[in-house]
């Protein structure tokens, strides 16, 4: 499907469609050797994650900003019999390098199992159809297969999103899958075994450490890979401001909206916020019981962007980015709305270029 095919109404398209004639493009140059049902080679998905220029001149957009290493290793992973574990602090674009590993690989990245204090067992192995299996017993046609049952009958990447979130004896069903590479049905006296290509993307906070820690058996199966915060302003700049013009382009929000020097201002806030540290080193500061991730910063930029389209002259300013700034770091209502305080009165107010802002922020303070 091209992105010329898509329903207008889709809000947001699979990976594998929005990508598709980028990944189109990519197979037609791609002449390196590709492990068994990989739609891609190793090379060309990760030239479909970080971007770059083919030989035709087809020009790849970077999925992901930050290092290369990083997504060489996950890729590799993914091309020997072991599973892969994104792991980092919520807004590191784990579950977007999920996707896109899936849709560059397998050309289908629906295949999702999503972690929660509440997923039971079935939704990694299999469940029933309990009309047919009352009217027909356990027979094949009654069972209803998991996400994982069918990569595995496929050869497909399968992705298993939040892992720590799944209660513990629930995680441990995936330990005879990612070791043997097969799913006993011991009700039909069967099993299903996995086609090459086969294999789970899972993703987890490192925050949430203490909820449902994996085993020790299932963190063997698994090559860890952590996705860091950017390294620096520039960077986290660039990636704010691409994802910003392409959720307005999805919006259909005027373009050119968003401001460079509004999204300096807001990623430099979360910076000196998160690292407890202004970016010259000279002062001191708290931090907030807030993440302030990328994911965050682009969430406050975009309501930025449709206030200023919708309610303003077209130009987002201090007061439209406020609110969302206020909102992302003002958690808990007592403890980060000290916090956020005495950044404003200290940090903020000092900045001269910064006044329109410290009044926005003072003003729903």
């Amino acid at each position: 499907m091209s992105d010329t095919d898509l329903p207008t109404t889709v809000l947001r398209a699979h990976a594998e469609d929005a990508s598709a004639a980028e990944l189109a493009a990519l197979a037609r140059a791609d002449d390196r050797p590709r492990p068994p049902r990989w739609r891609l080679s190793p090379w060309a998905v990760t030239t479909y994650l970080l971007g770059g220029t083919l030989d035709d001149g087809t020009e790849i957009t970077p999925k992901y900003l930050g290092s290369r290493r990083l997504m060489e290793v996950a890729v590799a992973t993914l091309a020997t019999d072991r599973a892969l574990l994104l792991l980092g602090i919520p807004g590191t674009a784990k579950t977007w390098v999920s996707e896109h590993l899936a849709a560059a690989i397998s050309g289908n990245s629906t295949l999702v199992v999503q972690g929660t204090a509440g997923t039971p067992e079935e939704s990694l192995r299999y469940g029933w159809n309990y009309a047919r299996l009352l009217a027909e017993g356990p027979t094949r046609g009654a069972l209803v297969p998991s996400p994982v049952m069918r990569a595995m009958e496929l050869g497909a990447i399968v992705r298993v999103e939040e892992l720590t979130r799944i209660p513990a004896d629930v995680q441990d069903a995936l330990i005879t899958i990612l070791s043997e590479k097969h799913l006993p049905i011991p009700e039909l006296d069967e099993e299903v075994m996995a086609q090459k290509g086969f294999n789970v993307v899972a993703t987890a906070n490192n925050r949430d450490k203490g909820v449902n820690d994996l085993s020790s058996a299932l963190k063997r199966r698994f090559n860890t890979v952590v996705l860091p915060l950017p390294d620096s302003l520039d960077q986290e700049v660039e990636i704010v401001r691409t994802r910003v013009a392409s959720l307005g382009r999805t919006l259909e929000l005027p373009e050119g909206l968003e401001s460079l020097a509004e999204i300096q201002r807001v990623v430099t806030v979360f910076r000196e916020l998160r690292s407890g540290v202004t970016a010259d080193q000279r002062t001191t500061i708290k931090s907030p019981s807030a993440t302030l991730s990328t994911a965050e910063a682009i969430s406050v930029m975009t309501n930025g962007v449709a206030l200023a389209a919708h309610f303003g002259d077209g130009v987002v300013r201090a007061d439209d980015v406020a609110a969302g700034l206020v909102g992302a770091i003002v958690k808990d209502p007592v403890q980060d709305r000290i916090v956020w305080q005495e950044y404003l009165e200290t940090v903020v107010k000092d900045r001269r270029e910064w006044a329109d802002l410290y009044r926005a922020c003072r003003e729903l303070t």
